[in-house]
């Protein structure tokens, strides 16, 4: 079965390969014989009830410095295509917001992973919140009183951005830091009236943060990302070290737990972070982490994602 495949992403070009979860989506699809075109969100259109995009054909390498061809631009109807790929990264703003509302018209019939639909009604700190059973205790406010009143009850604590990615604008603030108050004024310039996300701190993380990685409800495999020294944030834009993990018996409890609920919302490839015993995020845009799974020895879940989406075509 040969599909044709639309992947919506950041510009190929200014990808790094050697982490990059959408090109090894990409790879595995060429590998099967499916057929690539790329575009970027900003060449996607709704023209008189179609939604198109100005996009080209793609071959893929796993070369870095050479990894890829594009062919000719040509302004195509997006629901001539099998398959779209929603994988620009965030922010998650208006912008994209909006792309999720133009991808929807054309979803299932072209089946867009993951569901437009429902990845703009689970934003991705929101989300998590529905379990709150599984979290570290969490404040999602702008209130300055009400935030001050949840440090007063945990000491401790992790202020970050309600709509931030890649561990942009995450701060710790330990008991006695007197950085609350610049920390809001700053927060209140620089996210324009949005809440944000307050939680306990979790000393956990000193051993790192576990990206769980689920394909259609179900969990695939792992790495842990262990901050650098003299950081408190684990992601791997900001200097986070992968490294090969198992799966603990509270992280299946906690995929157990999730599982039929990311099934039921159409979403395939999710990435959850878990620090100790508790589920921090739910990663539904973009989530990555793949290939790092698989150069660590554990499974090839490029393969496995397209096994599900072929399953449903």
């Amino acid at each position: 079965m040969s599909l044709s495949v639309a992947v919506q992403m950041d510009h190929i070009a200014s990808i790094n390969i050697r982490g990059d979860s959408t090109f090894a989506l990409m790879l595995e699809a060429q590998r099967r014989g499916h057929r690539l075109a790329h575009f970027t969100p900003d060449r996607l259109s709704l023209n008189d009830g179609r939604v198109e995009a100005r996009l080209e054909s793609v071959q893929v390498r796993d070369i870095p410095g050479d990894h890829f061809t594009l062919g000719e631009t040509e302004r195509t109807d997006l629901s001539t295509f099998d398959v779209v790929l929603l994988r620009q990264d965030p922010p998650f703003d208006m912008g994209y917001i909006t792309t999720t509302h133009l991808l929807e018209r054309i979803h299932p019939k072209t089946l867009v992973v993951n569901d437009p639909a429902e990845v703009r009604n689970a934003p991705e700190k929101i989300f998590v919140t529905e379990f709150p059973a599984l979290m570290p205790p969490t404040l999602i406010s702008r209130d300055a009183e009400e935030i001050r009143d949840f440090r007063r009850a945990h000491g401790d604590i992790i202020v970050k951005p309600l709509y931030g990615n890649g561990g942009a604008g995450v701060f710790r603030l330990s008991e006695g830091d007197q950085n609350l108050a610049s920390l809001l004024e700053i927060f209140a310039a620089a996210y324009h009236g949005q809440p944000y996300v307050v939680q306990r701190y979790l000393p956990a993380v000193r051993a790192g943060d576990k990206r769980i990685i689920l394909v259609d409800g179900v969990a695939a495999g792992a790495i842990n990302r262990v901050p650098a020294d003299g950081e408190s944030r684990s992601n791997m834009h900001v200097g986070g070290r992968p490294e090969p993990i198992e799966l603990t018996r509270r992280d299946r409890e906690i995929c157990e737990a999730i599982g039929p609920e990311l099934k039921r919302r159409g979403f395939l490839f999710v990435g959850i972070d878990v620090i100790g015993d508790y589920l921090t995020e739910i990663n539904v845009t973009s989530p990555t982490g793949i290939r790092e799974v698989k150069r660590f020895g554990g499974a090839d879940i490029a393969s496995l994602i397209w096994d599900a989406i072929e399953a449903k075509r």
